[in-house]
């Protein structure tokens, strides 16, 4: 797959397929998604063209990924919860401090399941893990919750 910017409109991305046809799928600005099927027997001619808007590209999205469809994933929004990143910035009151002092699930029902530091992953982290500025804390819980940890997490 190759991709071009196109200036004022979005990228174009060219994809042929394994038996040689090609389409392309026009990603605008705005969010909707024009997509492009072209003649075989002329490549340079498009046989077809649809317009679709931001609704209808995420349905077309949701029906090309079928793994999301595993029993084993779980669906936070489905159960009204969402899993967020969050950076913590190297001047944050918690850069250096221990996760376990933020009483983040206490205080917000949010938890961190995870931090990013660098290349490396560290899942379930402590509360004598020490955070640092720079970590992306990836955190688990309703908006609510998301919302008020990133409050806490941001402070100076």
């Amino acid at each position: 797959m190759s991709a071009t910017p196109l200036p004022g409109i979005g990228v174009k991305y060219d994809l042929t397929t394994r038996e040689h046809e090609h389409l392309s799928v026009i990603a605008h600005r705005d969010g909707a998604r024009t997509v492009n099927v072209y003649r075989s027997d002329d490549p340079d001619a498009c046989a077809r063209s649809m317009r679709l808007t931001v609704a209808e590209s995420a349905a077309l999205i949701d029906a090309l990924m079928p793994a999301h469809h595993s029993p084993n994933l779980l669906h936070t929004t489905d159960l009204g919860l969402v899993a967020e990143r969050v950076e913590l910035s190297a001047v944050s009151h918690w850069n250096g401090r221990l996760l376990g002092d933020t009483r983040m699930r206490t205080d917000t029902g949010a938890s961190i399941v995870a931090v990013l530091r660098r290349a490396e992953a560290i899942p379930s982290p402590a509360p004598d893990f020490r955070l640092a500025g720079g970590d992306t804390l990836i955190l688990i819980g309703t908006r609510e919750g998301i919302d008020a940890a990133a409050e806490i997490l941001g402070r100076e």
